[in-house]
């Protein structure tokens, strides 16, 4: 890999492994895929991936959450749901050093559907590691930094963002305020990098970077996105915050998106 997050031949390397787990979140890894294993084992799951800091190797005890992607086979049922919750209770019960757990379930076949090959394919080809069963980039293909992948990963931030003012409009509490502000923050910063993804060639997922990067093309709005990057690492009750990310910064953001690289393709 090199110092744009590709490969040799220009494809976007997977960024996470397993040896890069940092040690203090070891125990945490083979708990969940003894859960993981002992609950949806059998004819429920395909493959399990985890995501995120963890398996970078950047996480940070007591401060990172443990993100894990499920493969079914077949779709999502209710039960489906409550058994993850169930384990995504017993190991941020279980383990200080994480500060929760999230667990994604989505259909195997969704995940390689043509739909999805540049958006949750992607995701589970680039973005995850491999923790339990077939691995499903074997199925997808090789991705490059390209307005495809842009529009198709980060192309509906117009969409999302009434949802983001009616859950501004509804949290009553300081931490319902924190939650959100890291949820839009992220996603924030991510729709920012990808919006440049193509002309940088290149991929991160490293929030600071990515604000660093966008700034570069787009400086006049770099002080908001390096906010947005610091919301996503400190999450921030402050309405002002919210505000300026929900208000200004995202509707503009969502604006030259599309202009740049169109619009993302709806989902049923």
């Amino acid at each position: 890999m090199n110092g744009r997050g590709l490969n040799p031949d220009g494809t976007i390397s997977r960024e996470g492994a397993l040896d890069r787990v940092p040690q203090a979140f070891v125990p945490v890894v083979v708990s969940a895929r003894a859960r993981i294993t002992e609950t949806f084992g059998g004819d429920r799951l395909h493959s399990a991936y985890l995501y995120g800091s963890v398996p970078r190797g950047t996480a940070t005890p007591g401060v990172s959450d443990l993100d894990v992607q499920l493969a079914l086979h077949g779709e999502p049922t209710d039960i489906d749901r409550i058994d993850a919750a169930a384990i995504e209770t017993a190991l941020d019960r279980a383990f200080p050093q994480i500060d929760g757990a999230g667990i994604l379930l989505t259909s195997a076949r969704a995940l390689l559907s043509d739909l999805e090959r540049h958006d949750a394919g992607f995701f589970i080809a680039c973005l995850c590691t491999p923790l339990l069963g077939a691995d499903l980039a074997d199925q997808l293909p090789r991705y490059r930094p390209t307005t495809l992948l842009a529009r198709e990963t980060n192309g509906d931030l117009g969409r999302v963002l009434p949802c983001w003012r009616a859950e501004l409009a509804e949290a009553a509490t300081d931490a319902d305020r924190r939650a959100l502000s890291r949820l839009v923050a992220r996603r924030t910063v991510r729709t920012g990098f990808t919006l440049i993804m193509p002309r940088w060639g290149g991929w991160t997922s490293d929030l600071d970077e990515s604000a660093e990067l966008f700034g570069r093309y787009y400086p006049e709005r770099a002080p908001q996105m390096r906010t947005a990057a610091s919301t996503g690492r400190t999450p921030s009750a402050d309405r002002a915050v919210l505000g300026m990310l929900i208000e200004d910064l995202g509707p503009w953001l969502a604006t030259e998106y599309t202009a740049v690289h169109g619009e993302k393709a709806p989902r049923p």
